[in-house]
């Protein structure tokens, strides 16, 4: 079977990234560390597990890997059944450098959330902050 793709049509990782800060919200990690010490949002670190073991952790994030974040917030799941996240505060996301929770956040706005964020700079712009890294 011959595929034909029309590369005009493939979209770059700039233009995704790009077309997703149009539509979410974009915070600094001190804006992120206030609303976590106001207990007013859920700081969910997107990286993945070998990031953490390299890098460290950030205290009070739950952790929930950029591959299976969908699954885990779907509002169905054990996630939210087990009480382990508040669908009423806002979903703050971090990765990296800020490539990966901007594209999260868009595609948790396309599931329905509407209070979603996510931190520009990443772990990068947290470490150098108040947050505490364990």
């Amino acid at each position: 079977m011959l595929y034909v793709y029309n590369i005009m049509a493939i979209k770059s990782l700039q233009s995704l990234v790009s077309e997703s800060l149009k539509e979410i919200k974009t915070i600094n990690s001190d804006e992120a560390y206030q609303m976590l010490q106001e207990k007013k949002c859920n700081l969910i670190d997107i990286r993945e597990i070998n990031e953490l073991e390299n890098s460290g952790r950030v205290e009070g994030a739950s952790h929930m890997p950029r591959g299976m974040l969908e699954v885990y917030l779907d509002p169905n799941s054990e996630v939210f059944q087990n009480g382990q996240l508040d669908r009423d505060k806002e979903f703050v996301l971090f990765c990296a450098g800020g490539v990966r929770s901007a594209l999260a956040a868009k595609s948790l706005k396309d599931m329905g959330y509407q209070k979603v964020s996510h931190i520009d700079g990443g772990f990068a712009s947290i470490s150098g902050s108040k947050f505490k890294i364990i």
